[in-house]
């Protein structure tokens, strides 16, 4: 009988061992998730294209809810290659906020997807990422203004 526990812990054991490499590091893949979160917002800040395009996946959808003069709501959508543009463009350089600083809250963290908050000084960005072979990117994207600017009457 004592064998046999002692068999059974010895196979518990090596179970537990073999399954803990599959588990992903959770802070480890926490950071990744912020330091693409960073590569994005702080791309945006300096103009740097190499810094956006390795945030975002090919496939991003980015929609802000605007409101019209005539009191209608609508969204607006962008693609990777229009977020590219602008950042190449150099929007972002030109925000008074662009000094201010970012912070990144990873809010879920499943396996292979996540959720994350992007405040700068000028957005509120709420970001889905997925992780593919070539790291954490950003898949979806719904942001708001800091401060909205009331619609022109």
């Amino acid at each position: 009988m004592k064998r046999w526990m002692l068999l059974g812990m010895l196979l518990g054991c090596s179970m537990l061992l073999w399954g803990q490499d599959t588990v992903p590091d959770t802070a480890v893949e926490k950071a990744a998730i912020k330091e693409t979160a960073l590569n994005y917002i702080e791309g945006w800040y300096e103009g740097n294209v190499e810094r956006m395009n390795k945030a975002l996946h090919p496939d991003l959808v980015k929609r802000y809810m605007q409101t019209l003069p005539t009191g209608k709501s609508v969204t607006t959508t962008i693609s990777k290659t229009t977020m590219i543009e602008y950042t190449r463009a150099a929007f972002g350089t030109r925000s008074p906020n662009k000094d201010k600083p970012n912070t990144v809250d990873v809010l879920s963290l499943d396996r292979n997807i996540a959720s994350a908050r992007c405040v700068s000084g000028d957005f509120y960005d709420y970001l889905q990422l997925v992780k593919t072979g070539d790291g954490w990117k950003i898949m979806n994207v719904l942001w708001t203004p800091v401060n909205p600017t009331p619609p022109r009457q």
